[in-house]
């Protein structure tokens, strides 16, 4: 698609519009939320013109999003949100992208930041040796039964639970509780079980890590307290998705659809938005396997968090329960889901596309947990390797604004090939260190590609999402060890 001249209607500060006709067949305006600082930056790319692109699909409702942390993707931009009518709209996987359920767990633990300092890095050396990380990596566990291994696209985290990778309790506090019902082994490709069933319990590479952080400032001490976060103590994230499954499941689909529907590229501007009709049995098959990467993702992340508590009881001596480490909250990043909105005062079943972007639910919804429905969601936003992370909260002016949804991240500004020209792997590990912040890391090039000069500004993103009332700020992490793929 080619970049076009984007004329963007100021609302105010935070919130900025794309009007219709822009270029050709807008059912609907676009709305990006950033400040005059980072839209300099979303201009850089075609941020915009995909957004606008993203506005043609046919039942979208209010508009297309692009959210703070907005960068050039595939079809959607990166951190791009879509609710598209359930029977007049459709399902497009370039609104979910490839590593489908990239995603984040945040767990708490009572371990202060001057104990973690005396033993990092211990932890951070077993912490590489329980848990595969890397391009390719294989997981310990291994499945050879493809009947099995159904199984775990089908069930996700429960699988893993079952299987004795942790607690029934942490279930509870995952979106979703971990497992789409919609998820079918069926529809998947042997070629995508092929790649996932080896990988099950991996890291992987690119932007995937663990990083052991610190709470370093609170911001609401209501909410944080009901998250269980205290200043001064530390945390663990764990972010990683559905690996080369996610992917392959993914490159499947939009061969399917582009083979089958024709004459839907042909009204697109952009061949990469194309997708499979409501009602069609592509879309059915689509949305079933996807949700069976999705299931994937969150039983790796199960998966991960029962090794980690492994290696943190080996190098404190303690029960995971001694030390507190419970699951906060897990977010999905590249996700589609049928949800129902309030929309123009009618509530509105959609197929809601989240793109690089953390669904963000206000107080009172029925999907959260018990514990955090008088507060509203966590929301868990990373930064880039040695920057902070945030932990925030969902809000009913989001649920109105932006479908329940906000940034995933700082959002690249540089691609990994430039960062690695750019940027020394050794270097940057030098760097952090003298930040005190310690990185493990498979390879330099990895440290390179996730150098934080290639991402945007995580307390500006952060800081737009709150202003704009999207989520709210809770608490700041600081990093001190990170294990990259």
């Amino acid at each position: 698609m080619k970049n076009v001249n984007v004329n963007l209607k100021k609302i105010n500060d935070y919130e900025w519009e794309i009007p219709i006709g822009t270029i050709p067949n807008m059912n609907v305006s676009g709305r990006i939320f950033a400040s005059e600082k980072l839209l300099e930056k979303i201009k850089q790319d075609k941020t915009l013109t995909q957004c606008a692109g993203v506005a043609t699909l046919p039942g979208i409702y209010k508009y297309a999003i692009t959210l703070p942390d907005g960068h050039q993707g595939y079809g959607f931009p990166i951190g791009g949100v879509a609710a598209l009518d359930y029977e007049k709209g459709g399902i497009s996987p370039g609104g979910v992208g490839y590593d489908i359920n990239c995603g984040v767990r945040l767990i708490r633990t009572n371990i202060s930041k001057d104990e973690m300092f005396e033993k990092i890095k211990e932890l951070l050396e077993k912490l590489f040796e329980y848990v595969p990380s890397g391009l390719g990596s294989k997981g310990k566990t291994r499945i050879h039964s493809e009947k099995e291994f159904d199984k775990v696209l089908e069930k996700g985290a429960k699988w893993a639970v079952e299987n004795g990778y942790g607690k029934k309790d942490d279930l509870k506090h995952l979106e979703s509780e971990g497992c789409l019902d919609l998820a079918s082994a069926e529809f998947i490709s042997p070629n995508a079980k092929k790649r996932g069933m080896p990988q099950l319990g991996s890291l992987g590479s690119g932007n995937h890590f663990l990083e052991i952080q610190y709470v370093e400032k609170i911001y609401n001490e209501k909410v944080a307290k009901v998250f269980g976060l205290e200043e001064g103590k530390t945390t663990l994230m764990i972010h990683t998705g559905s690996r080369g499954l996610g992917h392959q499941v993914c490159s499947d689909y939009i061969r399917k659809i582009e083979q089958k529907f024709p004459e839907v590229i042909k009204k697109l501007p952009d061949r990469e938005l194309v997708y499979a009709p409501a009602g069609t049995e592509l879309a059915e098959k689509y949305l079933k396997s996807m949700s069976a990467a999705a299931n994937y993702a969150w039983c790796n992340r199960q998966m991960i968090l029962h090794w980690s508590r492994q290696a943190y009881e080996k190098v404190f001596e303690k029960s995971s329960e001694e030390l507190g480490m419970d699951v906060v909250y897990d977010v999905a990043h590249n996700i589609a889901k049928i949800e129902t909105h309030k929309i123009e005062g009618e509530m509105k079943k959609v197929y809601l596309h989240r793109k690089g972007a953390t669904r963000a639910f206000g107080q009172e919804h029925p999907e959260l947990p018990e514990v955090y429905r008088d507060v509203g969601q966590p929301v868990i936003i990373p930064g880039s390797m040695g920057t902070a992370s945030y932990v925030l909260v969902g809000t009913n002016e989001g649920m109105e604004k932006s479908f329940g949804s906000t940034a995933h991240g700082a959002g690249r500004t540089m691609s990994r090939y430039a960062a690695k020209k750019k940027y020394s792997g050794e270097t940057v590990k030098k760097e952090l260190s003298e930040k005190n912040i310690l990185v493990k890391a498979a390879s330099k090039s990895g440290i390179a590609e996730e150098a934080p000069g290639a991402y945007k500004d995580i307390d500006e993103v952060v800081r737009v999402s709150d202003e704009a009332g999207i989520a709210k700020i809770v608490a700041k992490l600081r990093p001190i060890g990170v294990i990259k793929g």
